[in-house]
């Protein structure tokens, strides 16, 4: 059943350089660097996957994070080159993204769907061709006018906001045993209780 396919590969998306690094499009690599941290790995710059990788072990699974450095909106040549090489089904895929529509603090996780105008998302749906990538959605709030969207998930948070986000994203990195393990329901019933 696809709902519960192992995960074999966490993707963190966002914006390389110094320049993005503590904004709201940032948090997928946020999530990655935290992962790669807790498990003792470290990101090393992959030029034939268009990103950088790490390798990590948990409880007794190897799983692979990829921070693509194409930028946000080409982060699809990422993940398609990355997954094409090891033989990845989309299915096997945890992508970590901003959520303009979830409040700072709040995560929720789910397989599938649309790219709600997110340009990291349209581009890997393009790419994979499918759309049964499992997401984890990190909620970022919204800055109230749609034509303030860019500005807002381009600039960095309040000091609040950023402690809400990175309590979430640690929820989030305790409960990958059970997302590598295909228990995504599990995992959706305890990040969904939380807030």
């Amino acid at each position: 059943m696809i709902l519960e396919t192992p995960v074999r590969v966490v993707v963190g998306l966002g914006n390389p350089g110094a320049r993005y690094g503590g904004t709201r499009h940032n948090v997928g690599f946020w999530l990655a660097d935290e992962l790669a941290r807790a498990f003792g790995g470290s990101f090393r710059p992959e030029p034939r996957f268009f990103g950088d990788l790490s390798r990590i072990r948990v409880d007794g699974r190897d799983c692979w994070l990829l921070k693509p450095t194409t930028y946000m909106n080409r982060s699809g040549q990422s993940v398609s080159a990355f997954a094409g090489y090891y033989g990845i089904a989309p299915e096997e895929l945890l992508v970590v993204h901003d959520e303009l529509d979830l409040e700072p603090g709040v995560v929720r996780l789910k397989r599938g769907g649309g790219h709600a105008g997110h340009n990291g998302l349209r581009d890997l749906l393009k790419a994979l061709g499918r759309p049964d990538f499992l997401r984890l959605r990190v909620g970022i709030g919204h800055p109230g006018d749609k034509d303030a969207v860019v500005d807002y998930v381009l600039g960095r948070p309040s000091r609040d906001d950023e402690t809400s986000v990175r309590a979430a994203l640690a929820r989030a990195a305790g409960l990958l045993p059970l997302i590598l393990d295909g228990q995504h329901q599990r995992a959706m019933n305890s990040l969904h209780a939380a807030r």
